[in-house]
């Protein structure tokens, strides 16, 4: 027995596609795939319409599902975010259809509840046997973990693994098993790997950067979270990884093995993994080269499913053990709302991905941000979009100022232990003040009356909507 087809085309026909039906698609190979484009391309040939497309993240690579939009192919697309190419067209109305936004944890679970349905799942994947065995960690296009791709593959009605690297079964250390899957294609490229991998994430060495970490590293010290048994997420920004810089060095310097470092897994988490700082890393997807190395060989470097990083429909997710994560923002406003899916000026550029699931879990939720960027502040009296709830954040960093979320009472002893550090506390007011002294009070910015996206927060419910730009 054997799942191999010869064709893409086989496999869609095999797989009974049919008008208005959803396709999903994972985003492990980020701006170097060509599996989404390859597959639509395909699509639009066999005259297909009226799909929706289910990506767990869209990349200006994907730039091609414009034309699939103003041809018809296309007329929904859900994800948990949109680089600023299609985003664009987005937010200037050219779908009728609203985009709908999740989290990373919440797309995971609206598919395993039945509220997000797939018909066809198109798994990338870097090696695969011919029964569909799969995995992310070896081939010449290896990505390293395939995370969200799981629930694609359990969930879908039916599943289509396309590999360019096709090896005897039974694949050995295989990520995806053949059990979810239908059919097997083999192809001779399914993405460029300079592309996959962002290369070799660095260190901020810019004098605002640094110091929003030194500040950052400086507000986790002092909230007595960094000790034994310590877990951490952090991103792929410069600041953020200067933020892990400091932050490992106080973890030597004091002796404290932490227990995880949790989320898209850069170098300097497998650094820190290294040299005893984490006891295992859990990834989801891999942000570079080194990330990848890890995965493949290192027993304590985890692969793990959307779910288990960051959903609510199972009995219990990686976040819900989270002390610290640092996390990025476009925008605040004055209730600590944050927004991540739109620019100053409305147009999508972002998405969430794990923003608000992270945020609702973590002890402690710290966005790191300068106070303004391109002579626009980044606190505002609402944000353009609500992206994190507020009452989930609890600390913003800038370069001048620390601002921490006492709405309610919470939070108290935390603004103590700040100042008692000797940290510049402010309020989140006289941030968006010292913002606006710096690049002056914006114009208003007014949004059209169209509907161009509907966020949904991680349990299910509508959080936000993101309106066209006039």
């Amino acid at each position: 027995m054997s799942k191999l087809v010869a064709s893409i085309k086989e496999a869609i026909e095999k797989c009974g596609l049919q008008d208005g039906m959803t396709i999903s698609f994972h985003h492990h190979m980020r701006n170097g795939d060509y599996v989404l484009n390859m597959v639509l391309e395909q699509i639009a040939q066999m005259g297909y319409k009226n799909l929706t497309v289910n990506a767990s993240s869209v990349f200006d690579v994907h730039e091609p599902i414009i034309g699939h939009i103003k041809n018809g192919v296309v007329t929904g697309i859900e994800c948990n975010y949109m680089g600023a190419k299609v985003g664009k067209a987005i937010s200037e109305g050219i779908m009728d259809k609203p985009v709908i936004f999740r989290s990373h944890g919440g797309r995971a679970s609206d598919m395993e509840k039945g509220t997000s349905k797939i018909d066809i799942a198109f798994i990338a994947a870097p090696t695969s046997d011919d029964m569909g065995n799969c995995t992310g960690k070896f081939g010449k296009s290896a990505c390293g973990s395939i995370g969200y791709a799981f629930a694609d593959a359990m969930n879908a009605k039916k599943v289509v693994v396309i590999t360019d690297n096709l090896v005897e079964y039974p694949l050995v250390d295989f990520s995806i098993p053949e059990v979810y899957v239908d059919y097997v294609v083999a192809v001779d490229q399914i993405g460029d790997p300079a592309g996959i991998v962002s290369g070799t994430t660095k260190i901020t060495r810019d004098p605002v950067g640094l110091k929003m970490a030194s500040y950052a590293a400086k507000v986790i010290d002092a909230s007595g979270l960094l000790k034994d048994g310590f877990s951490f997420q952090t991103g792929a920004g410069g600041a953020t990884l200067a933020t892990a810089k400091y932050v490992k060095e106080m973890m030597l310097e004091k002796g404290i093995h932490g227990s995880y470092g949790m989320g898209g897994i850069t170098g300097y988490m497998v650094d820190m993994l290294e040299e005893g700082c984490f006891k295992a890393l859990l990834d989801v997807q891999c942000f570079d080269l080194k990330a990848v190395e890890s995965i493949r060989s290192n027993p304590k470097h985890m692969e793990v499913s959307a779910t288990q990083y960051a959903g609510v429909s199972g009995k219990s997710a990686g976040v819900d053990n989270l002390d610290v994560v640092l996390l990025g923002a476009t925008q605040v406003d004055l209730d600590f709302n944050v927004n991540v899916h739109t620019d100053s000026n409305g147009y999508i550029m972002g998405g969430s991905g794990g923003h608000c699931d992270t945020a609702a879990g973590a002890k402690l939720a710290i966005i790191i941000a300068p106070l303004t960027r391109a002579r626009l502040p980044l606190v505002v009296d609402r944000c353009l979009c609500i992206s994190t709830p507020g009452k989930t954040v609890d600390v913003v960093v800038t370069q001048r100022g620390i601002a921490v979320n006492t709405a309610g009472g919470k939070n108290q002893e935390l603004k103590q232990k700040l100042i008692d550090a000797k940290l510049p506390v402010v309020e989140i007011a006289d941030l968006k003040r010292m913002a606006e002294e710096l690049a002056g009070v914006p114009k208003p910015v007014q949004m059209g009356e169209k509907v161009v996206a509907k966020v949904i927060y991680r349990d299910g419910t509508l959080l936000d909507e993101i309106h066209s730009v006039k």
